[in-house]
């Protein structure tokens, strides 16, 4: 596909098959119960973390209880996430209501993410990836990463990551429209384009009612720290790091194997950082059909077939960072 192509699905192209066709359809199989129980979990962490901080009224859960929701945050949109791939549930109209759902409290239109999203899998690493300028040229050193970090930290990514989700048009080259800029959400369907379009409006609408409930309510400063600060803080930093984790400094970019990188790291890791087994993320890349409970059963599949033997799989969150994070490489003379 080139930009222009208007279609709706999620594909990877030139790559080998590495697992039978009917392992694939068995690992793709959804579980509505599965997929509640992780948003029953997330949820849980907020409405819980929430509760207590309020009602105890401690000053240090004050500060900590942010770092929680952050990561419950984290999981909700890799919930959206799912969604955005059909994979929460089958009947799609619930898939959809669920995803924006997850979506539209963290400002996000899922709708519009799809599209984004979409582009991303169909066309890892190609100009026209709309994750290249988050992901890619690195490694570029510690201080660029720190001044990146800082920015996360200051809310001052969250606006730039807004205009993002909501389409805002991206320079890139395309072959037919060198350097022209191009709206991600003009490079898809009028079916989806039409289901972003009104997605951005409900999510608009939904943040607006918030706020104004919030300080109607007279619990405005509760949804400014316990809410809002994470958002446009930590969340965003969170992201970014993922990101990288997932696509940074990576040694190949014509594969998916390579593209992309598994991170096997412990479970506290995991939580904060890889929320709903997203740590799998060469397994994902591969096999988008492949509902996130399914990620580890996934994984198995492929090593015991040998797919993964040079795969980009890290064994600590450590040895990832020092790939991202090296110095930036000199120009030869």
């Amino acid at each position: 596909m080139v930009v222009g192509e208007r279609g709706e699905e999620f594909r990877q192209t030139g790559r080998r098959p590495l697992l039978a066709p009917a392992v694939v359809k068995q690992l793709s199989a959804l579980s509505p119960l599965r997929a509640t129980s992780s948003l029953l979990l997330d949820w849980g962490i907020i409405v819980g973390l929430v509760t207590a901080t309020v009602w105890l009224n401690h000053p240090l859960l004050w500060c900590l209880a942010p770092l929680g929701i952050a990561a419950a945050q984290h999981g909700l949109a890799i919930l959206a996430h799912q969604a955005a791939h059909y994979r929460m549930y089958e009947t799609r109209w619930l898939n959809d209501a669920v995803g924006m759902l997850c979506a539209a409290p963290l400002g996000v239109s899922m709708h519009t993410y799809r599209i984004i999203h979409r582009i991303h899998h169909n066309h890892l690493y190609s100009p026209i990836d709309p994750d290249m300028a988050l992901m890619a040229g690195y490694p570029r050193g510690r201080w660029h990463l720190l001044k990146k970090f800082i920015k996360d930290l200051l809310g001052i990514t969250a606006v730039k990551n807004y205009l993002y989700f909501f389409g805002r048009p991206l320079r890139r080259t395309a072959p037919e429209k060198p350097a022209a800029h191009v709206s991600i959400v003009d490079d898809t369907s009028e079916n989806l384009r039409r289901a972003a379009r009104r997605d951005q409006r409900f999510v608009i609408v939904f943040q607006v009612t918030l706020l104004v409930a919030a300080v109607a309510g007279g619990w405005w400063q509760s949804y400014v720290v316990l809410w809002l600060l994470p958002l446009v803080t930590l969340l965003q930093w969170l992201l970014r790091l993922r990101a990288l984790c997932e696509h940074g400094a990576v040694a190949d970019t014509s594969t998916p194997l390579r593209a992309a990188r598994t991170n096997l790291v412990p479970w506290y890791i995991r939580w904060w950082l890889f929320p709903h087994q997203m740590h799998y993320h060469i397994e994902h890349h591969l096999y988008p059909s492949v509902p996130h409970y399914r990620l580890p059963a996934c994984h198995a599949a492929l090593r015991e077939a040998g797919a993964l033997a040079d795969a980009e799989v890290s064994s600590s969150l450590r040895a990832t960072w020092r790939k991202f994070y090296a110095p930036a490489a000199r120009p030869t003379a």
